[in-house]
């Protein structure tokens, strides 16, 4: 993706003025607070908490499929779509925005399975977002694609967890490959026949340890299917069985480690990617260090909400508004060897409420400012009391949402 550079001059007092649409990219008005990390090299301004840029909207929790890895193996919740009115309310709050957020339709369902959903999708794309859809592909039908094609949505990621029938099957639970490949297939040549740039596309894979083997062969996949970008995940384990499958279990123990003599900086180059490379260092990787390329860090997702520091919320199929796809539904997973109950979040509901009203909560603004500092318990390092079994509490004295035992805020879990 492609970086803007802006060169901002200071004024004869020595202030720095930021051009208009800089400020408001980061939300900045009058008493807002924004994060500025500090690096060896270099500073980053984070967006202020103020602004809303992008809006999760799960049309559905329902899915035509019935993946080893969903989070529906373990919760007991109710399955049901966004009704009409619902929509509707959160449209009309959508378009009272500026600048208009992105809207991304994903949640914990399959959002063609909707039959609503591309007139929602036409919708949302027609009021001047950019939009933005992931699915599983199968229902990704010619008529569909085409329609999606028409619309001009921006980006439509599927997720491809296999490269092979089998290994495809192993996770989706469904002998489904060709028909996604071949759908994706349709999306593009459908694109191409009407001469348009939109949409792109992404794929999503969720790596553990019986399909890791299959990454590279995916990208190959979607470099011949047209893909731009590639968005890897952890799984987040919901079973016993898909404990033994993460790959993260040495970086959940130093993840909060700061540079010292035991965890070290590594600072390399960029550099092209060698077997000899990665063989010579591999004694290294085995104990904690903090590795740079090019002067960036590798770690710094560890204690940061990627939902805030983006600025988006999300929106559950009944209209329940949560600050993160995580607190939607409540569900369980493992946090190393024990279950960590994840109870849902909400800071209102778009039925009653406008999304700036509830945005400009006062509780849900104060709850943002917390979620920038992350000041939690380190509960994905320590996980030795009875506090880390759910998000209520932590040591530290924080009360719901408790997220020091985030996958998401210490960098294992990501959603496109």
């Amino acid at each position: 993706m492609a970086v803007k550079t802006y060169r901002i001059q200071a004024n004869e007092q020595g202030q720095v003025l930021l051009p208009e649409d800089l400020i408001l990219k980061l939300g900045i008005t009058p008493g807002s607070l924004i994060r500025v990390d500090e690096g060896e090299n270099e500073i980053i301004v984070q967006r202020s908490s103020n602004s809303l840029a992008e809006v999760y909207i799960e049309l559905t929790n329902r899915c035509n499929l019935d993946c080893r890895t969903c989070m529906r193996n373990v919760w007991h919740e109710p399955m049901g779509d966004m009704q009409k009115e619902t929509f509707t309310a959160l449209f009309e709050s959508v378009k009272a925005i500026q600048p208009a957020p992105k809207i991304f339709f994903g949640g914990f369902g399959e959002p063609l399975a909707h039959k609503g959903a591309v007139e929602m999708i036409a919708r949302a794309k027609a009021s001047g977002s950019t939009v933005e859809m992931i699915t599983n592909g199968i229902l990704l039908t010619k008529d569909v694609a085409h329609r999606l094609v028409e619309i001009g949505i921006d980006r439509v990621w599927v997720s491809i967890d296999g490269a092979t029938r089998e290994s495809y099957e192993d996770v989706r639970l469904g002998d489904n490959l060709p028909v996604v490949i071949e759908n994706i297939y349709h999306l593009m040549e459908l694109r191409m026949e009407a001469g348009k740039y939109h949409p792109n596309l992404g794929i999503a894979f969720v790596a553990m340890k019986r399909n890791q083997a299959d990454l590279a062969k995916v990208i190959q996949i979607g470099r011949r299917l047209g893909a731009d970008r590639f968005s890897v995940s952890n799984v987040l384990p919901h079973t016993e069985e898909l404990r033994d499958q993460t790959l993260y279990s040495r970086s959940m123990n130093d993840g909060n480690l700061h540079p010292s003599a035991w965890a070290p900086v590594i600072s390399l180059p960029r550099l092209d990617p060698s077997e000899y490379l990665v063989t010579q260092l591999q004694e290294e990787f085995k104990m904690p260090v903090h590795l740079e390329i090019g002067g960036r860090c590798l770690d710094a997702g560890s204690n940061t909400c990627p939902f805030i520091k983006k600025g988006s919320l999300s929106v559950r199929w009944d209209g329940e508004v949560s600050p993160c796809l995580n607190l939607l539904h409540t569900h369980e997973s493992y946090l190393d060897d024990h279950i960590r109950q994840s109870q849902a979040y909400s800071v209102g509901n778009i039925n009653q409420s406008s999304l700036l009203e509830i945005w400009n909560d006062p509780e849900y603004v104060a709850l943002r400012e917390r979620l920038m500092k992350f000041d939690f318990s380190p509960c994905t390092f320590c996980n030795s009391c009875y506090m880390a079994d759910d998000n209520l509490e932590d040591c530290f004295g924080n009360v719901q949402p408790a997220c020091g035992g985030c996958l998401w805020g210490q960098g294992f879990i990501q959603c496109p």
